[in-house]
């Protein structure tokens, strides 16, 4: 039996971007961000739509989007390669 990788746009966004899977994201970030601290006790996923605020830039949809607790707004984007441009996108 064969599986999709978890860092393919598609399984990430299915892993780690619905609501039922709230947990899920904020036990990885706990683990990944804070080395297993739990300073995010909870988040709300939101939509990840990203319309461009400049008109030469395109509309994009980000991985993940998420408030957390304390009312900020995180991006948690899967990225094997560095192209430059994430900062543009968002």
């Amino acid at each position: 039996m064969r599986f999709i990788s978890p860092t393919t746009d598609f399984a990430f966004k299915k892993i780690f971007g619905s609501t039922e899977s709230r947990e899920i994201l904020i036990s990885f970030l706990n683990s990944f961000i804070y080395e297993g601290r739990k300073e995010i006790e909870d988040l709300e996923i939101v939509d990840p739509y990203s319309g461009g605020r400049v008109v030469y830039l395109k509309d994009s949809f980000l991985d993940v989007k998420a408030v957390l607790s304390n009312k900020k707004t995180v991006i948690i984007e899967m990225q094997l390669v560095n192209l430059g441009d994430f900062e543009k996108r968002v």
